[in-house]
């Protein structure tokens, strides 16, 4: 049979193998109360593929999906078109098949579009040296203070209200464990905090987003000057990559470190996953980054190749000096990002921000004219966060009920604020479209 190769002979020279006379037997040290007595209710002994097929068909047709309904859901992962070369040469068998390089001077293939992925991520952010990327952009973060902490030598990092719940949330994780400080500003929906003021020698690094969790876009120039004046490192978070087709990169405004999440070029929404950090720095701290390092060079014969210049240890030797202990570095991810990115071009991903924020802008502008509803953001890309009449869950979920992706509620990934009940987050990429944002305005207008 397709699914169960093994023959009742096979199966008893296994048992006898290890000495179990049946297989029940392997599961004496499951309790029996929690063993099921009988067969799963509702479920049928077996079915042909075609069957299996429609069954599920079935159950995804109860979701309700961004392909089939008005979507407008952000905060840090955001739907984009992918074009369909990207799966295409993704799955091609010399890319699917392979993982992280053990052995990187055999696979040309793969640390040649690391070495471009890297390239491209430099441009991107504005930085001198990118990695051959991270497991995701909420790991990044965490690896970018740890690296802050061993450069400085210090161990109190400033987290900013702005950055992303979930991130601040795996940062502290790991301060837990690796004994360092964290000092975490109070969530900033209004774009108005001040982090230079809390900046003292104790301050290995700072860390803010751009644009925020709540769709503020800033210039961080001062808060780098301060930071490097008091001997601390600034670390930017981007969670829409996207945004760095319009946005002032962050190398440019001084930044140590930027971390982002690239999920939005070449990779789908996917459940929350796979997902592929990116991370860039200077020059100077190139042997405090995490990751792997992709490097061009020429063989013995003067042509050109490439090779894994740089790696840290937690796969090799020496554990305990790692510069990271996440083995992952995403690389079928960095290259659905690489393929995405090469078709766009730059002028191609200058255009596609510029209809981002085109479309958040018109929707900001139509939302914001409901009565009662108060839009918070002064500059954003393509999301942003307004103020409603009544708490934003219920009125989600009522949006839901209408086949209506409605938004984040603030509340959902901040619960313990009674200050942001009533905040909800809208995105719009350039999958928005009128007669979802007319759906949304119209929903909007009748739940309120």
């Amino acid at each position: 049979m397709r699914y169960l190769p093994l023959t009742e002979a096979d199966r008893r020279d296994m048992l006898a193998a290890i000495g179990a006379r049946s297989v029940d037997e392997l599961f004496r040290d499951v309790p029996a109360t929690a063993r099921l007595s009988g067969k799963v209710a509702g479920l049928p002994d077996h079915l042909g593929e075609l069957e299996v097929e429609r069954a599920f068909q079935d159950f995804a047709a109860m979701n309700v999906s961004p392909s089939t309904a008005p979507f407008f859901i952000g905060a840090g992962a955001y739907r984009h078109h992918v074009p369909a070369t990207v799966d295409y040469v993704i799955q091609r068998g010399e890319f699917l098949t392979s993982y992280t390089p053990y052995q990187p001077e055999v696979t040309q293939g793969t640390l040649q579009y690391l070495f471009e992925f890297q390239t491209q991520v430099s441009l991107l952010t504005g930085m001198e040296v990118a990695n051959a990327s991270m497991y995701d952009g909420s790991t990044a973060a965490s690896e970018a203070v740890l690296m802050a902490n061993r450069i400085t030598r210090r161990s109190k990092a400033l987290i900013s209200g702005g950055l992303h719940p979930h991130y601040r949330s795996v940062i502290e994780t790991t301060a837990h464990w690796q004994g360092y400080r964290v000092v975490a500003a109070a969530a900033d929906a209004e774009g108005l905090e001040d982090l230079i003021a809390r900046i003292d020698k104790e301050t290995s690094c700072v860390v803010v987003q751009n644009p925020s969790f709540f769709g503020h876009v800033r210039d961080f120039a001062a808060l780098a000057e301060a930071c490097h004046a008091a001997g601390a490192l600034l670390i930017v978070v981007v969670t829409e990559v996207v945004s760095l087709g319009l946005i002032k990169p962050p190398g440019e405004m001084g930044a140590d470190i930027v971390v982002c999440e690239g999920q939005s070029i070449g990779n789908g929404l996917g459940f929350g996953g796979p997902y592929v950090g990116l991370f860039a720095t200077r020059d100077k701290f190139l042997r405090q980054m995490p990751g792997r390092l992709a490097g061009e060079t020429v063989d013995a014969d003067g042509k050109r190749g490439f090779v894994l210049t740089l790696s840290t240890r937690e796969q090799h030797i020496r554990r305990e000096k790692a510069t990271s202990n996440i083995c992952t570095n995403a690389g079928l991810c960095a290259l659905a990002f690489t393929v995405h990115l090469t078709l766009l071009g730059e002028a191609g991903l200058r255009r596609l921000a510029e209809i981002n924020h085109d479309k958040a802008n018109e929707l900001a502008d139509r939302v914001a004219a409901l009565p009662g509803v108060e839009l918070l953001n002064e500059s954003f890309f393509n999301e942003f966060c307004v103020r409603l009449p009544k708490p934003a869950a219920p009125v989600v979920e009522a949006l839901a009920a209408r086949r209506i992706l409605g938004g984040v509620p603030v509340s959902r990934l901040i619960p313990d604020d009674p200050g942001v009940a009533n905040l909800l987050l809208l995105a719009a990429t350039e999958t928005a479209t009128e007669r979802g944002m007319a759906a949304l305005v119209a929903g909007l207008k009748e739940v309120l």
